[in-house]
């Protein structure tokens, strides 16, 4: 069972889903407005889920003003001369119409696409996602075996999704971690800075101080990779920020 309502704190509404089977509330904030979410468990008063975001309003706004002041690219087209992430560095993409198939190749400044004659906008984005997911997971292959070796901690599979609100989830009971494809746009210590933060929920559920201190343990440089997430120009699928 699945019930919906609106809240309004002040001036920021709030989307309230509130579920039979869950035990948690959590808040999240959503780009690229900063839309405040929340699930809650069905029979948590409206009353209580007030009195506890007023007690986090003051880091919602902070999270929120950020969100709402940092950069963002304009839609992506697939065109030449558009700027396109690879690990943490700008290319220029350059568009070929010839052939009767699709390839795309990297130089050191350059991402070069060649696509028959006639390509919509959708299947250029297209091959670029399955270009970006190549690109993740022949990195992602060698990081997860680093960050296993150094948590102690193993998954049954790691899966690939193009997610707009989260970089990286974790399905405990079937032990299986989703990483988003955006990551591949990303510095490489991002990906590690989230395979670890999702490992650590494998025997820890919740973002608790103890959460934080086995991330703090196993990637010493977590702030930095997080600061990183923060402040690299967005792209209209990205993820939000959950308390």
């Amino acid at each position: 069972m699945t019930l919906k309502e609106e809240l309004k704190i002040g001036d920021l509404p709030i989307l309230i889903t509130k579920r039979k089977n869950q035990k948690n509330l959590y808040i999240r904030i959503n780009p690229p407005e900063g839309d405040v979410t929340i699930s809650s468990p069905l029979g948590l008063s409206s009353e209580d889920i007030r009195l506890y975001v007023l007690k986090r309003l003051p880091d919602i706004n902070k999270v929120r003003d950020k969100m709402i002041a940092q950069e963002r690219q304009s839609k992506r087209e697939y065109v030449s001369g558009e700027s396109h992430y690879l690990w943490g560095k700008p290319y220029r993409l350059q568009v070929i119409y010839e052939g009767k198939r699709h390839t795309i190749e990297k130089t050191p400044t350059k991402i070069i696409m060649t696509v028959p004659e006639g390509t919509s906008l959708q299947t250029r984005e297209k091959y670029f996602n399955e270009w970006y997911r190549k690109e993740l997971k022949s990195v992602l292959d060698s990081v997860a075996v680093q960050c296993e070796t150094k948590t102690g901690i193993y998954p049954k599979e790691y899966r690939i999704k193009n997610m707009r609100t989260r970089w990286g989830t974790c399905n405990i009971d079937k032990r299986r971690i989703w990483i988003n494809l955006q990551l591949a746009k990303k510095p490489p210590e991002c990906l590690e800075y989230v395979v670890i933060h999702e490992l650590v929920h494998l025997i820890e559920k919740n973002h608790t101080n103890r959460f934080y201190e086995l991330v703090e343990e196993f990637c010493p440089t977590w702030k930095e990779a997080r600061r990183i997430l923060d402040t690299m120009p967005l792209e209209h699928l990205e993820s939000g920020v959950d308390f």
